[in-house]
């Protein structure tokens, strides 16, 4: 038996039949939900698809407490949209971190739904957090675990409450470098992106193992590639979005969801269907891709201009590494 048709047999990695496809907005997908007295809280979720999320969920009747490094900034874009409050957490900053988990804490709010948006550009150059570690993988993966151990018991106080990672269609081509996490050597901005989307993943399928029998559920999700993010809207990657067909001549984005490529609020879709849709209920611990569980894939398929791949690879949900990075991760949280 192939390695795929044994993790396809062992997880519950499988399509459920959703009706949404790849075009349907976040707001499509919440039509007719009443999210009244549900709390959700969004890191980086006053821009790019963050934005698109909080706007779509408060819009549905959740409360929405946005995380952003600088509250006042975040405060300017979200003033307006009622049941939507920010607070200060800068994830690179375990003090931030846990102030942000103490003042919930303080407060008492049980916690329905932890959305991990905020992401950091890949950088050029190898670029380190105060406490060495590589920027995108402390920024995808080490503060958001860190922010979603300090919530744990407000995530159990929700009894039923699940938390969601924004990764990438770039976890298929992420290798976990569990000797040299931080890329001491060897540096390059691609791979280092990849093992953060990756880590997202794994980080999903773990917390779910130990954590859905307390009624919190993990779940990983690729929005698509949205041009025009803080991610995606460098000056210098001009060239490359023409040549990989994600903006036209006149440097406007190409939307063609099919093909993944998508706008902001096609791109938040998925997301608040890992959040909130009643499809997933018994369901945790996977990737989702077009409001739906991605089906596990792990051929060698090339990114071309009219294809982007973004099914789930094997090793992305592979329990074993799972486990792996989540002992490593404490260990490295606890130095």
């Amino acid at each position: 038996m192939s390695q795929q048709s044994q993790q396809s047999q062992a997880s519950p990695q499988h399509p459920l039949g959703s009706p949404f496809g790849p075009a349907a907005t976040a707001a499509e997908v919440l039509e007719g939900m009443d999210l009244r007295g549900r709390f959700v809280v969004v890191t980086g979720g006053h821009q790019g698809i963050g934005f698109e999320v909080t706007r779509a969920l408060a819009g549905a009747g959740a409360e929405v407490l946005v995380g952003a490094r600088s509250p006042e900034r975040a405060a300017e874009k979200v003033a307006g949209i009622a049941g939507v409050a920010v607070d200060r957490l800068d994830l690179v900053d375990p003090g931030s971190v846990d102030a942000f988990a103490e003042r919930r804490l303080a407060a008492g709010r049980p916690v329905d739904v932890l959305v991990h948006c905020a992401a950091a550009a890949p950088p050029a150059e190898r670029t380190l957090d105060a406490y060495g570690h590589e920027i995108q993988f402390a920024t995808s993966h080490l503060g958001p675990f860190r922010l979603t151990r300090g919530l744990l018991p407000l995530l159990r106080a929700a009894h039923g409450a699940r938390v969601v990672n924004v990764s990438s269609g770039a976890q298929r081509m992420g290798a976990i470098r569990w000797d040299d996490l931080d890329f001491t050597s060897g540096y390059d901005a691609g791979a280092a992106y990849a093992q953060a989307k990756r880590a997202n993943v794994l980080f999903a399928v773990e917390l779910d193992r130990r954590w859905a029998p307390e009624g919190v559920r993990g779940y990983a999700v690729h929005p698509g590639v949205v041009i025009g993010t803080n991610l995606n809207n460098r000056p210098e990657d001009q060239e490359a979005y023409r040549a990989q067909g994600l903006v036209d001549e006149e440097g406007r984005p190409v939307i063609d969801p099919v093909a993944g490529k998508k706008t902001a609020a096609q791109g938040a879709a998925t997301v608040v269907f890992a959040a909130v849709s009643p499809l997933l209920d018994g369901t945790g611990g996977v990737y989702l891709k077009d409001c739906e569980v991605s089906v596990v894939d792990g051929t060698d398929r090339p990114l071309t201009a009219d294809s982007i791949p973004a099914e789930v690879h094997p090793d992305s949900i592979d329990p074993e590494a799972a486990r792996r990075l989540w002992e490593l991760t404490e260990k490295m949280l606890a130095r």
